[in-house]
């Protein structure tokens, strides 16, 4: 198994190896391409070619791999966030992301001699439908994130979030229910 099959898997990969490599390559010449106009919908086609027609990212954006990201109908995500997708990110239709969200699915080992090799593991996060994370948001890890939930503004989200919640604070805890 090839250590790009064991990330697409979720499984320990290496992400110094010339498969990972390659697909980082290929991101940064795509992420320079579509950084380097105000907005280009064939170069963000090339960075994130799994989203709907009518997703739309404000540049400056950054990402690990982006075809990791699977953007939904309407999907709004505002300039300067930063997608760390090797575990895959996953955002559902309607959702609008304030601008300098950070969404990191890596996730490294908690024993300092394992931290030194070159190896973590991918940990999926899914954003539902009709969400709206405000500026500066950070989410952690494997995270949910349930439908038509709002998470305030510099929020840290480290656990899951139920549907029609309101969230904030560092760490993130639901505030109030929105239903």
């Amino acid at each position: 198994m090839t250590e790009m099959e064991k990330m697409l898997a979720g499984e320990p990969f290496d992400f110094t190896a010339p498969d990972v490599a390659e697909s980082l390559r290929r991101r940064r010449v795509n992420q320079a391409h579509f950084n380097a106009v105000s907005f280009d919908d064939g170069k963000l086609s090339a960075l994130i070619p799994h989203r709907h027609p009518t997703a739309r990212i404000m540049p400056p954006f950054y990402c690990d791999h982006g075809h990791r990201i699977q953007l939904g109908e309407g999907v709004f995500i505002n300039a300067g966030c930063t997608f760390l997708d090797c575990g895959g990110i996953t955002v559902g239709d309607h959702t609008l992301i304030g601008p300098g969200c950070r969404i990191c699915t890596p996730q490294h080992p908690i024993d300092f001699e394992e931290r030194r090799k070159p190896v973590e593991t991918g940990l999926p996060i899914t954003i539902g439908e009709d969400c709206w994370l405000g500026a500066g948001v950070t989410v952690c890890p494997g995270v949910r994130i349930g439908a038509r939930s709002i998470i305030g503004a510099g929020s840290v989200v480290v656990h899951d979030i139920p549907e029609d919640s309101l969230a904030a604070g560092n760490p993130a805890v639901v505030k109030r229910k929105l239903r």
